[in-house]
């Protein structure tokens, strides 16, 4: 592939994307747009149809519909209200309660569904007009909110450490499951630390602490939903079943605990069910497309180039992932994570192998910085839907949103050079 297919590629994509095609046709179009330089038309669209079918062809992508579609049972189911009195029991008495909930609850509802957008919309609907009510700003809910349901990404079960998974050329997915625990986790954190500092200098109101019996109480309750992480990740950790297989199960699971909570009906079924196939078909296409996007890059050795070329200006480990991390929080602020993941993850990885970096270090680093981007303008999509859930304006929330910004970009350089943050549970659970 020469510089004038590179110079279309680029274009095309940039283009497409400013004018407003979603990115799953924008992707599949500049990669149509550059293919047909190098190969005849009838051949150039066949091959096209050809990887869009075979990038779908996977036992392990499999596992992503069953987990959307977990996702969206929980997020009907009554869960989301038993997690929050937990995490309101357990932390709501601290300076900046209400946002201390909002971070906790989004860590363990984003863990069960795997879901940043299910956390967002969920924790936020239920905490924002309790949070306005007690006096907190609408945008300040809306911030903590936004950057607090990025974990749902992080920690396990997660669709985007699945497809870096099937990027990547196959990383194990118990070991980048169990990896994302203490980065996920530190990152909830430093947010929470941040969110304190935030309270007592806008004077927020504190919490009354509850008793011992209350919270035990409501502990009790979230109970049933807190043990499907134990029982998917435990399982795929000890190796009864594949990621596929404890989708399935977290689907029967949850389905009979939304019964057992009596949120949900035979009735609501078929509405639940057409949420996941709506959203199962967006992220499918963007999967195709993206995996299309980058056999064409493949074909024009542009990530062996690209490879040669970061190598050539530094073999510094330290210097090439300070470049890694500000090209990927550039491309975030741009591109989906999906797509982003899929594109990237063969660009990058054999650079980063080069200089002796685990492929599921690698995975955390990058998962992390992309969920960066879906806090940013102009395509956030988290942004957006905290945004739309708190009733306010982007604009209005950018001020709340810095210093979770720099903590979150703080927790990424913390995991970036500090591999142990990463490696050391799948080490000591033998995974590696």
């Amino acid at each position: 592939m020469g510089l004038l297919e590179i110079l279309i590629l680029v274009l095309s994509f940039l283009i497409l994307l400013a004018i407003g095609v979603p990115v799953a046709w924008t992707l599949g179009i500049a990669s149509v747009l550059t293919i047909l330089f190098s190969l005849e038309t009838m051949t150039a669209f066949t091959t096209m149809a050809q990887q869009v079918l075979v990038s779908l062809d996977s036992f392990t992508l499999l596992a992503i519909p069953f987990f959307i579609l977990a996702g969206q049972l929980m997020n009907k189911g009554g869960i989301a209200t038993r997690l929050i009195d937990f995490a309101k029991d357990l932390i709501g008495s601290l300076p900046g309660g209400l946002a201390h909930i909002n971070v906790v609850a989004a860590m363990l509802f984003g863990a069960i569904a795997g879901s940043s957008v299910a956390a967002a919309s969920a924790i936020g609907s239920i905490l924002g007009p309790r949070m306005e009510k007690e006096g907190y700003t609408k945008e300040f809910g809306a911030a903590i909110n936004i950057t607090s349901s990025t974990m749902g990404l992080i920690i396990p079960p997660s669709n985007i450490l699945i497809v870096y998974s099937l990027a990547s050329g196959g990383t194990s997915i118990a070991a980048l499951f169990i990896a994302g625990y203490i980065p996920g986790i530190l990152t909830g954190l430093i947010l929470m630390g941040v969110a304190a500092v935030w309270a007592l200098r806008m004077n927020f109101p504190v919490g009354e602490r509850s008793s011992m019996k209350a919270t035990v109480r409501s502990f009790m309750r979230a109970f049933p939903s807190l043990l499907l992480l134990i029982i998917v990740i435990g399982g795929i950790v000890i190796g009864i079943f594949t990621a596929t297989e404890a989708a399935a199960i977290a689907v029967v699971y949850t389905l009979g605990l939304a019964f057992v909570y009596r949120e949900i009906t035979v009735k609501d079924l078929p509405d639940v069910l057409m949420g996941a196939v709506q959203t199962t078909s967006i992220v499918m296409l963007l999967i195709a497309t993206s995996i299309s996007m980058s056999w064409v890059m493949s074909f024009g050795h542009i990530p062996h180039s690209i490879s040669e070329a970061m190598l050539s200006l530094s073999d510094n480990k330290i210097v090439i992932l300070l470049i890694i991390n500000l090209l990927l929080l550039f491309v975030g602020m741009f591109m989906d994570i999906t797509p982003a993941v899929l594109i990237f993850t063969p660009i990058f990885l054999p650079v980063v192998l080069e200089l002796g970096i685990d492929p599921v270090h690698f995975g955390i680093i990058m998962i992390m910085n992309l969920c960066i981007g879906i806090c940013t303008p102009p395509v956030g999509t988290l942004l957006f839907v905290g945004v739309s859930v708190a009733g306010t304006t982007i604009e209005k929330v950018i001020k709340p949103l810095l210093p979770l910004f720099i903590a979150m970009i703080i927790t990424l350089l913390l995991v970036t050079f500090w591999e142990d943050l990463s490696l050391a549970l799948p080490r000591l659970f033998d995974l590696m």
